[in-house]
């Protein structure tokens, strides 16, 4: 096999197939990361409103939640 005008051997060929392999394994575990990742923080948010919906409701029901209220917090 020829790649770039260089004649490639047995070994060179193996190589960059189990180097390819790698790569695609590292990408697969990435991208398992990262849903799992996304899923997380949706995860999260949802919790957080529902426990947001459930202090409004035993504060008054007709308040809004306490984060669309004033900024609070040590950034604001």
């Amino acid at each position: 096999m020829t790649l770039f005008g260089r004649t490639l051997g047995g070994e060179e060929i193996a190589s960059l197939i189990f180097l390819s392999m790698a790569l695609v394994i590292w990408l697969m575990a990435w991208r398992g990361e990262r849903n799992w990742t996304h899923w997380f923080r949706g995860w999260e948010a949802d919790r957080k409103a529902r426990r947001e919906a459930e202090l409004a409701a035993e504060q008054g029901g007709d308040r809004p939640p306490p984060s669309s209220g004033a900024p609070r917090g040590p950034w604001g």
